[in-house]
């Protein structure tokens, strides 16, 4: 019984670090035509609890995109210097686009790994009560 409610535990931190990485994705994607923005990104880590012995996903710390900033030719902007140029953003719709779905379909994995424990966390108590 230990161990279902362990998968539990792991289903639900893997549930918890894509939504954190769905957090930032969307955030990239709010921010795509922002000038000097870079691009957010967060690692994930395993992480063992001890209590129950069962590795966990955590995520680390937010990283910012350490590329160039592209110089985007627009005499027009507002803050074009005196050639014509400012400094775009690091975010690549096209990466964030796969990202995103990515982050979903881990998601959903976890989330019926969640309910495949759940379905029999509920079989064996209606075993136990025979």
């Amino acid at each position: 019984m230990a161990d279902l409610f362990g998968a539990f535990g792991i289903a639900a931190s893997g549930m918890e670090a894509q939504t954190r990485r769905l957090r930032h994705v969307s955030e990239n994607i709010a921010n795509a035509d922002t000038p000097g923005y870079r691009r957010k990104t967060i690692d994930f880590q395993a992480t063992l609890e001890r209590a129950s012995g069962a590795t966990r996903v955590t995520t680390g710390p937010v990283q910012l995109d350490r590329r160039d900033l592209p110089r985007i030719f627009d005499p027009g902007h507002p803050l074009a210097d005196d050639s014509g140029h400012y400094l775009g953003s690091t975010v690549d719709l096209m990466i964030e686009i796969a990202d995103a779905r990515e982050a979903g379909r881990s998601y959903e994995a976890n989330l019926r790994m969640f309910d495949q424990a759940r379905q029999m966390s509920q079989g064996l108590l209606d075993l136990l009560r025979r």
